[in-house]
């Protein structure tokens, strides 16, 4: 017997699958600054990156839906090397579609974001275009992994590494979600350390 739990990742993986790759941002292209309402640890505040880019390069991570299953691996992968990318200097953004309220619950989750990620609110869209990511409806309704129907667009599973001139320095897309966050974290990790 399977197990429903499994049964719904595998259903909203199978939705979110379906959504082709586009063209993104390359390597030497400018990122758009953006500010954004974004939620850590299930508490709202006005994310910016230029302000963070003030710190170091920022990764940042744009992903189809909260509570999916590759939207969860990725998630609690990236929880999981908060620390690597701290050491690495690197800060991390998780961007999708998904509506504020959404984000807090996912963002505190232990399971996921477990308060160490932040994660901001695209829920027009406008920023995942910035970055020249498609956006578009999933060709049938899909379900999160707790069960309730997502009712916004969905944007590429797509990892760009921003540099402080906001130029983009690595692309990552294409690739599973926890390889994905290991190629964003080897990259950081080979960035010249600037005193």
């Amino acid at each position: 017997m399977k197990h429903p739990v499994l049964a719904l990742l595998a259903t909203a993986a199978a939705g979110l699958a379906t959504l082709p790759a586009q063209a993104a941002l390359k390597a030497g292209d400018t990122a758009p600054d953006f500010t954004l309402q974004a939620s850590l640890a299930g508490k709202a505040f006005q994310y910016t990156l230029s302000d963070a880019l003030k710190k170091g390069p920022v990764v940042v991570y744009f992903y189809p839906s909260a509570f999916t299953g590759g939207c969860n691996i990725q998630a609690h992968t990236f929880s999981e090397h908060r620390p690597d990318f701290d050491a690495a200097g690197a800060t991390i953004i998780g961007v999708s579609l998904d509506s504020i309220a959404r984000l807090n619950d996912f963002s505190a989750d232990p399971q996921y974001c477990a308060g160490k990620v932040a994660v901001a609110s695209d829920v027009e869209g406008k920023t995942a275009k910035g970055f020249d990511l498609k956006v578009q409806h999933a060709a049938n309704p899909v379900q999160d992994s707790r069960g309730v129907t997502i009712d916004h667009d969905f944007a590429d599973r797509t990892t760009f590494i921003v540099g402080a001139d906001r130029k983009v320095l690595a692309t990552i897309s294409d690739v599973s979600p926890a390889e994905n966050v290991k190629g964003a974290l080897k990259f950081v990790q080979d960035l010249p350390k600037t005193k």
